[in-house]
């Protein structure tokens, strides 16, 4: 597995870098001025840049397990990338991004499979609840669908987290900021986007074709 990285990385050097070094070597003199904040998943199966063809120095990536904004009284690596991110680097868009299959939610529907991941456990505990969300209104579905639900509720429970923030619920009140939640379905490549006057995950139409959206299925 290392070899393979390695011989990645010669290829980045020879490839990718040498064909746009001039880009990371503005990077390297002028900084990094990001127009979105990307939370999501450290789920191995979810690349931001790939799926959004993003290039260096477009997105601020924040990744745990679950993609969760913790409460803005347990300071941590995710909320001080947050601050980072709203204060320092002035980002306009956050983007709280889930994605199916995703085995933290699976766990917060399945606490038992916790038991022996203290740390796993503590840190899905800010989330934990979500499974009485799931259980009142989903609890009819079966487990895959269930999953899936449980899965954009989180990104709409995060999404309220992070009006807790001082910083960013000011932004947001003086429009200088906007909050997004996503949801990237791993089998089909398609991202659906959370539509708050539908109040249901749509697919994000391209700006080119705007009648290209639909409402996920469930």
């Amino acid at each position: 597995m290392i070899e393979k990285l390695v011989k990645g990385i010669h290829s980045f050097q020879t490839g990718y870098f040498a064909k746009h070094q001039g880009l990371f070597e503005e990077l390297s003199t002028e900084g990094q001025r990001p127009e979105a904040l990307f939370v999501t998943c450290s789920d191995s199966r979810v690349v931001p840049s790939l799926i959004t063809n993003s290039a260096p120095g477009d997105l601020f990536i924040v990744r745990n397990i679950g993609n969760v904004i913790p409460s803005p009284d347990l300071p941590g690596g995710t909320a001080a990338a947050l601050q980072y991110a709203v204060e320092v680097l002035e980002v306009q868009n956050i983007i709280v991004c889930g994605h199916t299959q995703c085995g933290a939610i699976a766990a917060l529907l399945n606490p038992e499979n916790m038991e022996k991941l203290q740390y796993v456990r503590k840190w899905l505990a800010q989330a934990a609840d979500l499974r009485t969300v799931i259980e009142g209104r989903y609890g009819h579905l079966a487990p895959e669908a269930k999953l899936t639900a449980a899965v954009e509720e989180n990104v709409l429970v995060q999404l309220e987290h992070l009006r807790a923030y001082p910083f960013v619920s000011e932004r947001l009140e003086a429009g200088k900021l906007r909050l997004m939640g996503w949801v990237f379905e791993l089998a089909t490549g398609k991202v659906f986007n959370y539509d708050p006057h539908q109040d249901e995950f749509t697919v994000l139409a391209d700006p080119d074709d705007p009648d290209g959206g639909g409402a996920k299925p469930r």
